[in-house]
């Protein structure tokens, strides 16, 4: 059953909703946003040339180096005193990318929430526990701002704590939960190994998102849990999670909230706008949004929209799960990593040279990352009597100046990405050097 009304309304009617939106939102950001100004002065482009949904195509693309070069506050079109709340995505050089709302903008988030809360079922006669991590990521406080809109009962657990997730799954009668669908497998071999069998507790549902997952993996948790398990997508800088979410009913495509985020496909090389159904880059226009509103945000995200009516009534533009990027980005645990992070740690560093690999493997249900960096000639020759030479080598423990470097790399790295890695120091020459672009990650992960 559908929260909103609006996620039932006409294909006429929500083009209007939007077209109104549109117009005001770049009203909007010509007053208040100087960076949009001289963008679209650079275009020649005023608010009242936008006289159709069309006429989108005359607008600047943003990009997330624009949020990067204009950090903190440039892109924020609110003042300071309108802004009630901050959130923070992780950044190349270890400055995070700065997200704000206004008071407008978490109703418009705790709406499109409940919308998402409501198509996986849940109700004010759920409990739902929360592991999403709270804090500066958004997806916590974005799926507890739903759940209370919806009115149910909210556990605020956050991430973690795996034998204390199952003990409130137990003891407060948990009927829904959100997290990544990795933490939910790694919960349950942890509850097998606690003899707990879930089929049986009172849990009926979960959202899960914040990672690449596949078919297979939802119809594992399904099975172990004995739940439905619906897909979300969202990203910080629109708006965090509820972007778009899957129905129980169907758990095919995500309904867009597109009242409040207006999709576009184009083509990642040319920019072009692509037809309904074909598969290329998603673009978000925030068309209600007032602190940071984004005009043709490219995600890099590759999917599909579809327009067909869907079997729960909801007459929201659908998108196909994401297959891919079109740039090279990687998700590891919910969190948002380049490798030119992890590159600009490596060259401050001594002892190591700028040729490095990206590894990322899943052991068990969780995702994990190692890093192979060559070390220079000249740490070779220092560390020489202690280094067992091969194709790749390991450092014998008790060696301090090794053991340093490889601890100062995990720390630094960690500062930067926000989650721990594995480092394995190899020799000069070791990884393949290429004459175009360098191959910078290996993902092992099952596909």
């Amino acid at each position: 059953m559908a929260w909103s009304q609006k996620e039932t309304i006409s294909r006429s009617e929500m083009q209007a909703l939007q077209l109104a939106g549109l117009q005001k939102t770049v009203s909007y950001v010509y007053e208040r946003n100087s960076y949009y100004r001289q963008k679209l002065d650079g275009l020649g482009v005023k608010p009242s040339d936008i006289k159709s949904l069309d006429d989108i195509k005359l607008l600047p693309f943003t990009t997330k180096q624009d949020l990067r070069d204009n950090y903190p506050f440039k892109l924020f079109s609110a003042s300071p005193k309108e802004i009630v709340e901050y959130h923070a995505t992780s950044g190349t050089t270890g400055k995070p990318i700065a997200v704000g709302y206004t008071r407008e903008d978490l109703e418009i988030w705790s709406e499109s929430m409940a919308r998402t809360c409501a198509g996986a079922g849940i109700t004010s006669d759920d409990v739902v526990q929360n592991i999403f991590g709270y804090g500066l990521f958004t997806g916590g406080l974005g799926a507890h701002y739903g759940a209370i809109r919806v009115g149910a009962g909210v556990i605020p657990i956050s991430g973690g704590n795996t034998q204390k997730q199952i003990m409130l799954m137990q003891d407060f009668g948990t009927t829904a939960l959100t997290s990544t669908p990795s933490f939910l497998v790694h919960i349950h071999e942890v509850g097998e190994q606690m003899g707990v069998d879930f089929r049986k507790l009172k849990l009926k549902t979960a959202i899960c998102g914040a990672e690449p997952w596949s078919e297979s993996m939802r119809q594992s948790i399904q099975e172990k849990f004995g739940i439905k398990v619906c897909d979300i997508y969202g990203l910080s800088e629109i708006t965090g999670p509820g972007v778009s979410f899957e129905c129980r009913e169907e758990q095919n495509g995500l309904h867009v909230n597109e009242d409040f985020f207006y999709p576009e496909i184009i083509d990642p090389d040319s920019g072009e706008v692509l037809p309904a159904g074909s598969e290329g880059e998603l673009v978000f226009t925030t068309i209600n949004k007032y602190g940071q509103p984004l005009l043709r945000y490219r995600t890099r995200d590759i999917s599909s929209l579809s327009y067909e009516t869907c079997s729960c009534g909801r007459t929201l533009v659908k998108m196909a799960r994401v297959t891919g990027r079109s740039d090279d980005m990687l998700i590891i645990r919910g969190v948002n990593v380049y490798p030119s992070q992890i590159e600009a740690v490596i060259l401050k560093r001594q002892g190591v040279s700028p040729h490095y690999m990206v590894i990322v493997e899943r052991k068990g249900a969780m995702d994990s990352l190692r890093v192979k960096v060559e070390v220079t000639e000249d740490f070779m020759v220092k560390a020489a009597a202690d280094i067992l030479k091969g194709d790749e080598f390991d450092i014998l423990e008790d060696v301090s100046a090794v053991r340093s470097k490889k601890h100062n790399l995990q720390h630094d790295i960690k500062e930067v990405i926000g989650i721990s890695v594995g480092i394995q120091l190899v020799p000069p020459g070791s990884i393949p050097r290429s004459e175009g672009k360098a191959k910078r990650v290996e993902d092992r992960r099952p596909k």
